[in-house]
């Protein structure tokens, strides 16, 4: 029964990961971006290192440990050499070929304590033109607009520049304690400056889509500097659409957690 769930998740994994690699989407190119689904309370399934998200096939994918992964979180030693002999033994079978890349530390805790079972990283061009800006974090202070709150959240969370793997892993650890603490909830976006856009989901599509509105919203921002910059919703408007049962319903027909 494990076995064909897995190979199930496995196939809905292949497919949101060639939705996001579309070229004409311009979301990931090359081995850019990575993608993550929960199998059950021990594994999960992410893409391995070098994989090219629009042409990944099976042999792309590693299964890997929960629990291991995860206690490279608070390990002491942290050099590149030392995590990546961690992430090889976080693999469920030891002798698969390919290696789970040097994010899979941030996968398992957004699998974890980011509340998804599926998880898309990408690097749109219009979300790091803005990511990589001077403005990045003033850009991302609030929200614009009410299809952005239903479908991304009340807020995204904003992690300053940080060295990708465990370190950037621990402090996106400590952003999402904190949103959580101030919303009640995990959040649906991890924006990393200067890097690129998390989508968290309850399912492949959710992924999906809060990928492509937090793309639209990233041209939407782009635009309003041409005309003297965002004028953002206030903390009112948006706790006020967010707790909508109207919205609600909206959400619940997008298939949206």
């Amino acid at each position: 029964m494990r076995e064909k769930v897995k190979q199930e998740i496995l196939a809905q994994l292949l497919w949101m990961s060639h939705e996001l690699g579309r070229p004409e989407f311009d979301y990931a190119i090359l081995g850019e971006g990575n993608v993550s689904a929960r199998i059950d309370d021990e594994t999960f399934l992410v893409k391995a290192s070098g994989a090219e998200l629009h042409t990944l096939d099976e042999g792309g994918l590693v299964e890997v440990s929960l629990s291991r992964a995860l206690a490279l979180l608070d390990a002491e030693d942290i050099s590149d050499a030392s995590v990546k002999a961690g992430l090889i033994a976080a693999k469920v079978d030891p002798t698969a070929a390919r290696h789970p890349s040097v994010e899979t530390v941030l996968h398992a805790l957004s699998l974890t304590e980011g509340g998804a079972t599926w998880v898309g990283h990408t690097h749109p061009t219009a979300v790091n033109a803005v990511l990589c800006s001077q403005s990045a974090e003033a850009a991302y202070a609030g929200r614009l607009f009410p299809d952005e709150i239903v479908v991304c959240g009340p807020a995204p969370v904003f992690v300053p520049y940080t060295d990708p793997g465990v370190p950037l892993a621990r402090c996106v650890r400590e952003k999402i304690r904190a949103y959580v603490a101030e919303w009640g909830q995990p959040p649906k976006v991890i924006l990393m400056q200067n890097h690129g856009l998390i989508a968290l989901g309850s399912s492949p599509q959710e992924v999906l889509n809060v990928t492509a509105m937090a793309v639209k919203v990233a041209r939407v921002l782009l635009g309003t500097y041409a005309l003297g910059g965002p004028r953002f919703l206030t903390k009112q408007q948006v706790t006020r659409i967010h707790t909508r049962p109207d919205e609600a319903l909206r959400r619940r027909v997008l298939g949206l957690k």
